[in-house]
């Protein structure tokens, strides 16, 4: 009998996660630099205490995909939202490895870096196609906003109607420049924000849970 009791418990737990609503999954895109680990390491630290990865002056750092599942942020409205954070390599069309050399990295390591930077840029490619439910689109606030976007991931998210919020990082900086970035983009909310000092962040999180909830 305790035997048929514990057969149906787990049988009724699989069956929970088998048919359970997948948890919606929110990318962050953007050039290389922009932010963006910074920006997934601020979330994740905020809300659960833990963090995605190291950030470093270097370009091109986040050379994989990286995921932290099942966080869950409360905006001031009271609403919240559980989703997995998706910090994705910076991406560009091409990578050199004179970009590595540059900071002080050997010919053969930058080699090596190079190549694992442009599968990385092909992987989060793929999820942006197949996988991502929302995107947060990091800019860098103190440079031109044009030179920022790369055409091919627009046209992927708009292609797939993804929700779409744009964040103008580095707001801390002398020369940022948000209004040219809301200027640039009237079509699709701006928010403000320093990743690294967590400057307008609770704005972040209010316009996640409404756009992505």
């Amino acid at each position: 009998m305790e035997f048929l009791v514990r057969t149906k418990q787990k049988i009724s737990q699989f069956l929970k996660k088998l048919f359970r609503k997948r948890t919606c999954r929110i990318g962050i895109y953007g050039p290389p630099n922009a932010g963006k680990t910074t920006l997934a390491n601020r979330i994740v630290r905020d809300w659960t205490g833990d963090a995605v990865g190291p950030v470093s002056e270097v370009p091109h750092e986040t050379r994989r995909v990286r995921r932290k599942e099942d966080v869950t942020i409360t905006g001031q409205n009271g609403n919240s939202i559980t989703f997995d954070i998706v910090d994705t390599p910076g991406v560009t069309t091409k990578i050199d490895y004179k970009e590595f050399i540059e900071y002080g990295v050997e010919k053969e390591e930058a080699v090596r870096r190079a190549r694992e930077a442009t599968e990385g840029v092909a992987e989060a490619m793929h999820w942006l196609r197949e996988d991502i439910d929302g995107v947060i689109y990091m800019l860098d606030s103190t440079l031109d906003p044009f030179q920022q976007v790369n055409i091919m991931m627009v046209g992927i998210i708009e292609s797939r109607k993804l929700p779409i919020l744009i964040v103008a990082n580095k707001n801390d900086l002398p020369d940022a420049s948000p209004a040219r970035i809301k200027s640039a983009f009237p079509q699709h909310p701006v928010v403000a924000v320093s990743g690294l000092e967590g400057t307008n962040v609770d704005e972040l999180y209010e316009k996640m849970t409404l756009y992505f909830g």
